[in-house]
């Protein structure tokens, strides 16, 4: 048996019936109150069905989260119903429904945010080109945003969903606050690395409560985190070890790396002996689950992705070969379309934000 065939089971029941899951990735299928689409429905439950889960792109747990237009929210109410369509339809057999979950920070602008200021961890633009001064969060609207991240995942829950995923990654307000970069607070928030992790220690400890006291079964959370970043100052490879070192004994079910690659070594150079996704194991030492990404393509790279991670999350590839697991399990890996047009797009069910992703990190495979 290939290791990517093997169930996992986390530590709160869910069992996933094989170790590929869909990595989260941006669409832009929402409407404009964050509500889910038909069009987003469909493009989901094509990629279900085979594979073990499908992570959603990014919703945001409150409107001042909001990242760009055409993204998931999960900040009202009224959302719970077309997110419970969505869960249903990835849960085609036996496929689970992992909600990501998130708040831009500074990461979004005025114009998505109609006229309001962004905020975050301290008033520090992001290093973009087209970064707003962000407005410095108060200690209350700290504790207010903590909740609703808490909120989000009740929501979750009621939508039907098998778990949500604590979006730490990817330059978004969870990192804003670890970042030396972002914040500059000299309050509990901010300071010392220790500090720096306070907040995300309070949106575990929150979300992690709500999952336990609704007494759901075999509903998990997990956590995604950037291992680097390339700024100066900037969170450094030894300050990922120093998360995942504190966040492996919480009550999360799994912890997952954002990478383009795989095969990527730290940038420090004290750090070049393994692979990030290498040093990152060894620092968890088996006591929680690690889902690997970048750049996975084929069973070979899935398979030596899984010698070290316990899942391999799977992005592009399933953009364009919805069908992949299938394929490969079959034997049938000279059939994975690798490259695709854009005469393919209404078959593939593939948005225009989904489409932009397409062309701005798989260029090489786009005809």
């Amino acid at each position: 048996m290939m290791k990517m065939t093997e169930p996992i089971t986390f530590r709160r029941g869910l069992t996933l019936k094989n170790r590929i899951v869909m990595a989260p990735m941006t669409v832009k299928m929402s409407f404009y109150d964050g509500i889910v689409t038909d069009d987003e429905i469909a493009y989901y439950q094509m990629r279900a069905g085979a594979i073990g889960a499908i992570i959603t792109g990014a919703a945001n747990v409150q409107p001042n989260g909001k990242g760009w237009e055409g993204e998931l929210g999960v900040d009202d109410d009224k959302q719970i119903p077309r997110l419970a369509k969505l869960a249903s339809a990835i849960q085609t057999n036996g496929t689970k429904a992992i909600l990501q979950i998130f708040h831009a920070g500074r990461m979004t602008d005025s114009s998505v945010l109609r006229g309001k200021t962004p905020v975050s961890a301290s008033a520090v633009p992001t290093h973009k080109e087209w970064g707003e001064v962000p407005r410095e969060m108060s200690h209350e609207e700290i504790l207010a945003v903590i909740d609703n991240y808490a909120k989000a995942t009740r929501r979750a829950i009621q939508a039907g969903f098998d778990g949500v995923e604590l979006h730490g990654a990817n330059l978004y307000l969870i990192q804003q606050f670890f970042s030396p970069h972002s914040n500059i607070r000299e309050d509990m928030w901010g300071g010392s690395l220790e500090k720096r992790y306070t907040f995300i220690d309070q949106v575990v400890s929150a979300v992690t409560k709500v999952v336990d006291d609704s007494e759901v079964e075999n509903f998990i959370v997990g956590f995604r985190f950037s291992p680097e970043e390339f700024t100066e100052p900037g969170i450094r490879f030894t300050d990922a070890l120093y998360l995942v070192d504190q966040l492996a004994d919480t009550s999360l079910d799994y912890l997952h790396v954002s990478l383009r690659d795989y095969q990527k070594k730290p940038e420090l150079p004290a750090y070049q002996e393994k692979t990030i996704v290498e040093y990152l194991a060894e620092k968890i030492a088996g006591r929680i689950p690690l889902i690997g990404v970048g750049e996975v393509t084929t069973q070979e790279d899935a398979e030596k992705l899984l010698t070290t991670a316990d899942i391999a999350a799977l992005g592009k590839i399933l953009l364009s070969e919805p069908n992949w697991y299938n394929k490969v399990i079959h034997q049938q890996e000279d059939l994975i379309r690798h490259k695709i047009s854009s005469y393919d797009r209404e078959e593939l069910h593939i948005s225009n934000g989904a489409w932009g992703f397409l062309i701005d990190r798989m260029a090489d495979r786009i005809d």
